[in-house]
């Protein structure tokens, strides 16, 4: 397994879902790791839990999408472990609703973009320089399988926004590539998250959604983590600009099987 020995990590939306697990398996191999969420007591659970397990963390409260709280938590990084080598931009939402381009708000619209396109940019705005400091490193950001297909079920804000994480990775990519900076999307099928499920809030739009998967299941939250640390590793060091799909097959799939 790819490992992560003397690497400091922060993940963005560290509280629940893929930046849970992904803290987790960070820190089990060999990662220092900066929980981060706007949601503080799941961060400092999340926290416990590496703690608990024999890792270091530390937790920082964020709201991604305002300049100075991202700055504030490349900050804590160096200022708690030194420096910063994995910077993974995961913080996201997929508000409820979100529709058709017909029936969603225009501050449902704002809200998501904040958060899951500017959280990433600042992210990156401050991280990069963290990096530098460092010698380089890796980006994650968390895109989706709908940066490629339109979601079966509406959710215009959120696939617009996931298509814009997958055009600035493969930007800062080329940008940075010579600075042994390396920046790759992370693109998730349907998963069974807090996140998705509270979306799928029906047994007809989880069925809508899950024919479409080659291997007939959602996703799990863990998996993902498995694939996020490829990327942060140095398993991974000649990718950069990559989309990663860890999707079930439902980007490869013309006709669902029977």
């Amino acid at each position: 397994m790819p490992d992560l020995n003397d690497k400091v990590a922060l993940i963005t939306g560290a509280a629940s879902g893929i930046g849970r697990e992904s803290a987790l398996l960070f820190a089990e191999q060999g990662a220092r790791v900066l929980c981060v969420d706007i949601d503080q007591d799941g961060a400092e659970q999340t926290v416990r839990m590496i703690q608990d397990a024999g890792g270091q963390a530390a937790a920082c409260r964020a709201d991604v999408s305002r300049a100075a709280d991202a700055e504030a938590m490349i900050a804590a990084a160096e200022q708690t472990f030194g420096r910063l080598n994995v910077l993974f931009n995961n913080a996201g939402i997929m508000h409820s609703d979100d529709g058709t381009s017909q029936d969603t708000p225009e501050d449902i619209w704002d809200l998501t973009m904040n958060i899951n396109l500017k959280g990433v940019f600042l992210g990156c705005r401050y991280g990069i320089p963290a990096l530098r400091r460092s010698g380089g490193g890796s980006i994650i950001n968390t895109a989706s399988f709908v940066a490629h297909l339109g979601a079966a079920t509406a959710q215009i804000a959120y696939t617009a926004s996931k298509g814009g994480v997958l055009a600035m990775t493969r930007e800062l990519a080329v940008i940075h590539a010579r600075e042994n900076i390396r920046v790759n999307a992370l693109c998730p099928g349907p998963l069974r998250t807090e996140l998705l499920m509270k979306f799928l809030d029906t047994e007809e739009k989880r069925q809508r959604r899950l024919v479409h998967i080659p291997m007939g299941r959602f996703g799990e939250a863990k998996e993902m983590a498995q694939a996020a640390l490829f990327l942060a590793s140095d398993a991974s060091s000649y990718m950069t600009g990559s989309e990663f799909l860890v999707d079930g097959g439902i980007t490869a799939a013309y006709v669902t099987p029977e």
